[in-house]
């Protein structure tokens, strides 16, 4: 009867999505490749270190990130050893088959991030949305339950959509690129930064970018692209040989786009972890860079990122913090100070998890400890899959559970964390 029930509960939240996302397509139908006529100073604009609105105002960005939403991340859901989008897809496979596994990912889009969640970050007075995105979204290759006819530009329209109407701008970035640029969780690879070494993953990428900038080459809410989110960490021995080839890829990359787009900001991360520039010798190939750094702990003080504001004022662009956090929330608030005193804009990571440290915690339904203990299993061997396998009806509950506790409403907004970087919560 409990799996009767469970499988009922899930065709019928099937059946209520469709309705939802058949609406949603009809109001995303005009987010990307609209004909209103535009012009170039509709966009946000670089002047020198400082972005410009439209309307001629500094925008100095605050706002947060939608991670885990596109692109799967273990720690997220409270995992550890499963840490990766392919990694969290085989174990929920192993757990409760590939048939719920697929209909999980399609629950689980249609409803971590929508139209709510947009304006609770809206309503904290939060001027931007970084979106994080796997490159697979747009392939045909079998990812978060389907297997051809990815959903990418649909996912996007629809934020784009809701960014629109609550005012936000929204970057597009790309998280997981193809062979991988990092060669470990962060980008969903296979253990090694195979992008750089990959004349056909080069070209796929920049392939992707094009694609995309030619749909939203007249979305003035987009205020730009990110081509690649943090290049070559810094424990790889070739390092510096990698960090050689990073700039030739952001030159092609930019190259296609401005083939279709000559709107768009484009975003420079550096490499080990968004966090070395001296890679880059040249910032005059494009009129429209702007660099992109990370952090996480340390000082918080001026001096702790004097290398990220010494290169800044070296080739006199904007630069802009797109992830920091997990910290304590006094942490945060001296060093949101100090990036405001800098002119260093900023987007919090993430806006979305298990547990706390976001903008809204998802609290773990009852049996999650059964999906972590699954997930943390020696799996190796298929007896050890079926010896470590929970209970079926137990498990497909819990995963439907955190879906339903995931969804806006259900989760808590975290008031401190919110309030260190400047913000407020209603």
């Amino acid at each position: 009867m409990v799996k009767k029930n469970i499988f009922s509960l899930g065709l019928v939240l099937l059946g209520c999505l469709g309705v939802a996302l058949l609406t949603q397509a009809t109001a995303c139908s005009t987010a990307g490749n609209t004909e209103a006529p535009v012009k170039p100073e509709d966009f946000v604009r670089i002047d020198h270190q400082n972005l410009i609105k439209p309307n001629g105002e500094k925008l100095f960005i605050v706002g947060t990130n939608l991670g885990n939403w596109l692109n799967p991340e273990g720690y997220m859901f409270g995992f550890d050893k499963t840490n990766s989008a392919h990694f969290i897809d085989e174990m929920l496979r192993q757990m409760v088959g590939p048939d719920f596994t697929d209909e999980f990912w399609r629950l689980f889009k249609d409803n971590y991030i929508t139209r709510s969640d947009v304006e609770f970050i809206a309503s904290t007075g939060a001027n931007t949305i970084r979106l994080p995105f796997h490159y697979r979204l747009f392939t045909d290759e079998d990812y978060m339950g389907l297997k051809s006819a990815q959903d990418g530009f649909e996912r996007i329209d629809s934020v784009v959509t809701w960014c629109r109407d609550n005012g936000l701008y929204l970057i597009l970035d790309m998280h997981n690129a193809p062979g991988g640029q990092t060669g470990d969780n962060i980008d969903d690879s296979y253990g090694y930064p195979w992008l750089f070494e990959s004349e056909q993953s080069q070209k796929l990428m920049c392939d992707i970018w094009r694609n995309i900038a030619d749909r939203y080459k007249n979305e003035t809410t987009i205020l730009g692209y990110e081509l690649i989110n943090e290049p070559i960490p810094h424990y790889w021995e070739n390092k510096d040989s990698l960090n050689a080839l990073v700039e030739p890829l952001h030159k092609r990359c930019v190259k296609a786009i401005r083939e279709v787009d000559t709107n768009h900001i484009i975003l420079i991360g550096g490499t080990q972890w968004n966090s070395n520039f001296a890679p880059f010798k040249d910032s005059t190939y494009d009129d429209k860079l702007m660099y992109t750094c990370h952090r996480y702990g340390g000082g918080a003080s001026k001096e702790a990122i004097s290398h990220f504001i010494e290169f800044r004022d070296s080739v006199d662009l904007p630069m802009y913090m797109g992830e920091i956090g997990h910290n304590t929330d006094e942490w945060q608030a001296d060093f949101c100070r100090v990036m405001r005193e800098v002119n260093i804009g900023y987007t919090f990571w993430p806006y979305k998890k298990v547990d706390n440290s976001c903008f809204n915690a998802i609290t773990r339904p009852e049996g999650w400890d059964k999906i972590v203990e699954f997930a943390e299993a020696d799996r190796s061997t298929y007896e050890k899959i079926r010896l470590a396998r929970p209970n079926q009806e137990l498990a497909r509950k819990a995963l439907l559970d955190f879906i339903e506790n995931s969804k806006c409403a259900k989760c808590i907004p975290q008031k401190g964390y919110i309030e260190s970087l400047g913000l407020t919560v209603k």
